[in-house]
């Protein structure tokens, strides 16, 4: 990997940032500048981590090797030794200056790999393990950007972490069926598709019907439930770091309300944040509602 000074190496991060589809802000300006380039480290970091998984043509094998190269680059850091890779040796003094986890970086990888060998989830236990480890490490590196790691907070930013990646698989359920190779990838619990009636034949054959409907908006209405447990973080967090997490929940309803309106019909009707949803997203940040 070329080497960048830090400058560019952050105008590198955000400009990765801008390149992918994302619902919530990344690094945006409600966030404190003193924090700004330790996001988008973290998020150049994750980013390029989650296309060795997904993106291009790549073997099973050769995405294993790259996953573990950036591994073993986070254990150096996590052993105290400089890392060989420039976005690692930034990373680096990003995780120095803020005293954070390496282990929830290590996870992330952990569930990028799993991207990569695991297709299917056998219940919703399986699913929520699979969250802990893609989703929830980024809220609680932010809880410790922050200053604000308590273990109250790390409950509720789970809960809010957990429901925003169970929203985008609900969203994508049409683009992972493309995803790793003729197989796809099903993020829907199988025993619950079972009890429904529900196969995978019918996803791609794009099943629109009252079964359909129903397991469907089952799955919308616990990712809602889970996203209102976990709200409070917003309000307990102070200042623009408070603000900046309730407009994160607030895309995240925004999103679950075009979900219920499109009664499963995901295939046609992709929910995404229009122009006209920010500033419906921006008064429920501001009242905290």
């Amino acid at each position: 990997m070329q080497a960048f000074s830090k400058p560019a190496q952050s105008q590198a991060s955000l400009t990765l940032a801008k390149t992918h589809y994302e619902n919530f802000p990344v690094a945006s300006l409600l966030l404190p500048a003193r924090l700004r380039h330790a996001v988008t480290v973290i998020y150049q970091f994750a980013r390029e981590a989650d296309d060795i998984a997904d993106e291009g043509d790549a073997s099973e094998t050769q995405r294993l090797q790259a996953l573990q190269a950036y591994e073993d680059e986070l254990l150096l850091i996590q052993a105290y030794i400089r890392p060989s890779q420039a976005l690692f040796i930034e990373l680096q003094q990003v995780i120095k200056t803020h005293q954070l986890d390496v282990q929830l970086l290590l996870d992330l990888i952990h569930a990028f790999k799993q991207d990569v060998v695991k297709t299917r989830y056998a219940n919703f236990d399986e699913v929520l393990d699979y969250c802990r480890y893609s989703a929830n490490p980024v809220g609680r590196l932010m809880l410790q950007l922050y200053g604000s790691d308590t273990a109250q907070h790390r409950v509720w930013s789970d809960q809010i972490c957990t429901a925003l990646q169970l929203i985008n698989f609900y969203q994508d359920i049409a683009i992972d069926l493309k995803k790793h190779g003729d197989i796809g990838r099903v993020y829907l619990s199988q025993d619950e598709m079972q009890a429904a009636g529900i196969t995978e034949q019918d996803l791609r054959k794009q099943r629109l019907d009252p079964a359909w409907e129903a397991f469907f908006m089952h799955n919308v209405h616990r990712a809602c439930q889970l996203l209102q447990s976990g709200k409070p973080l917003g309000r307990a967090l102070p200042g623009r770091i408070g603000f900046e997490l309730r407009m994160m929940i607030a895309g995240g309803e925004r999103i679950l309300h075009k979900l219920k309106h499109s009664r499963g019909d995901i295939y046609h009707h992709r929910p995404t944040l229009k122009a006209y949803d920010w500033p419906i997203i921006l008064l429920k940040a501001l009242f905290k509602q």
